[in-house]
Order: C-alpha cells, then structure tokens, then sequence
C-alpha cells in the first residue's frame, strides 16, 4: 500500500482550524473504490430521517458526528490500538440521499455503497435514521452472500409495518431474514427494553436471532458477552449496527426515540472492547438527532462509537497479519 492516509498533526494545525470538517480530521477523499487497494475504512454520510416514527432530526446526525470527531486522537490506551496507523481511513463525504423518498434513497445508497464492499474498503456509516441499514445489508449480501448482525439497540427493529408500510426504521431486521441478505443463527441484538406490544416480545427470536435484553445485558461480565457474541457470529462477514438509543437518554439525549433505563457510555464502551477480531465489512452509527442534544453529548459519543469500532478492526487485521505469518 503506497498510500496511507491518517489525520492531519494536530499539533501542527490546530483542530478547529483544520478545514472542512471530515471524520477525525482524515483527508476528504470523493472516490476511495478508486484508489486502488489504498484504503481500509471509508467514512459515508447517510443524511436521511424520512423513516422515523417519532422525532425527526437525523439527517443532521452525519454533521454532527464529524464535528463532534475532531477531538478523536490516535492512540486508544484501553486497547493499546493506535487506529491510524493500522488502518488507512478517508472520509468520502455523503452518500445520495432524496428526502421524501425513503425507498428511493434506499435503492440509491445500496448502489452507492455496493462498490466498496466489492473493493474490500469497510464502510464506517454515520446515520441519518436506522431504516438505512437495509441498503447496506442488501449491498453487502450481494457481495459476501449471508451476513451476520451484530446489533446495539434499545429496540428489536423486527416489526412488520409501520402505518401499513413495510420499510421504516423499526423493520429492516425483519426485511433482512425475509430478504435472505441475513442469516438471523449466526446473528444477535443486544439491549433490548422499554415498553412494547405483547404481540411484539419474542418477535426477535422467533425470526432467529439470538436477543439478549438489557436487563439480562446489564448483569453479564462484558468478557462473557464478547464470547457469546464470537459463538453466535463464527467466522461470518458481520455488520455491527449501533443506534445511539442503545445508550441511556442521560447519555445520548439527541436521539429520535429515547428509551430510559439503558447504559451508560462507558459501560457501552465495555462492551464494545469484547467484540473481539470478528470478521467486520461494515459499521453504522445512526439515529443521532442533534437539534435534541445537550452541550453535543450524543454526537461525543457516536464520535467515540466509532473510534471504539476502529479499533476492534484494527486489531481483526492484527490478528490475521498475524495468523498468516504463522503459517
């Protein structure tokens, strides 16, 4: 690899006096696909929220995320993991959007995103509402076939329709077992609660998944959830997908459905660190609504999301760098 991009020093140029704001201060780069090999991580934009059911907002969440991003440094003391140099990352601006035409958008960005997994880049997706994921399932399904999901949410996004209609953003796990793009044996969803419909409980695992509500979450060693997540996903191509509303509204106020009695960021920071070396073609932070947040607390901790999900890629290609000198 000739090239490899990593953030603007820092200590050369201040932060808030980097230029345009891209993801962690990395080079803006309009075509990663074609850079031949050059890149490991592109971040996308996906500024839509014409799925919602509750408050809107999230089309503004990509912004937010990148602003939020300049205070990301290299070097992750926790993990021992300095992202920058092990991954190669460009921020490659929005993907097309059409607001008002949420199946349309959805057509538009698994065409838009379909090159990258083709071309082994992993996209970092900052949301814009969580019906998003549908188009990068069906993108990466029609490259690697069957996906697993690992999926942080206070809800199970496994409903059948919302007002009669089939995609918003409380379905697309369920269009993704009906569609066949993934394999729900090999996937989990994790952090479940609140209030629901009777008929809605058990709608998860009877789709497949393995779901493990918060409360049972909340008394499980992070170390012991990692494991489990490695026994459901295997050796699977896995997306991990993250609503914000995965995090206690204390937390991450700036999200459209917030749902009291969750966890805290550092305790999602926990979990996160037990992911382990999955094999990762795709990430998505969504649902950050920042016209609801306080002093930029949600859009901090996507940012910091985010970080924490490089890591765990970086340390997968430590991993198989490894593996393969040993052979």
């Amino acid at each position: 690899m000739s090239q490899h991009y990593r953030p603007r020093d820092s200590m050369t140029k201040p932060r808030i006096a980097s230029g345009p704001r891209t993801f962690m201060r990395l080079p803006w780069v309009d075509d990663p696909v074609a850079d031949e090999g050059r890149v490991d991580v592109a971040v996308i934009g996906v500024p839509t929220d014409s799925a919602v059911s509750y408050r809107s907002g999230a089309r503004f969440g990509p912004e937010a995320i990148r602003s939020a991003s300049i205070l990301l440094r290299d070097h992750n003391p926790a993990t021992g993991v300095d992202v920058t140099r092990e991954l190669s990352m460009v921020d490659a601006g929005d993907a097309p959007v059409v607001p008002g035409y949420h199946e349309l958008t959805l057509s538009r960005l698994e065409e838009f995103l379909t090159p990258y997994y083709r071309a082994g880049i992993v996209p970092l997706v900052l949301g814009g509402d969580h019906s998003l994921t549908i188009a990068e399932m069906r993108a990466m399904a029609a490259v690697h076939g069957q996906i697993a999901v690992v999926h942080f949410d206070a809800h199970g996004d496994v409903l059948d329709d919302y007002y009669g209609v089939k995609h918003f953003h409380g379905t697309m796990f369920r269009r993704a077992v009906e569609e066949g793009v993934v394999d729900p044996s090999f996937s989990i969803q994790l952090g479940m609660r609140g209030s629901v419909h009777p008929d809605d409980v058990g709608s998860g695992e009877a789709l497949g998944y393995d779901v493990v509500p918060w409360p049972e979450l909340a008394s499980t060693a992070p170390e012991e959830v990692g494991r489990r997540i490695a026994a459901r996903v295997r050796d699977r191509k896995v997306l991990v997908s993250f609503d914000i509303d995965f995090l206690d509204p204390a937390y991450a106020p700036g999200t459209g459905t917030p749902e009291v009695g969750g966890p805290s960021s550092y305790q999602a920071l926990q979990l996160l660190r037990a992911l382990g070396p999955l094999d990762y073609v795709g990430f998505d932070i969504v649902e950050v609504a920042p016209a609801y947040d306080h002093a930029d607390i949600t859009s901090h901790a996507a940012s910091v999301i985010a970080f924490e999900l490089l890591g765990q890629l970086a340390l997968r290609r430590r991993a198989t760098a490894a593996e393969g000198l040993s052979i």
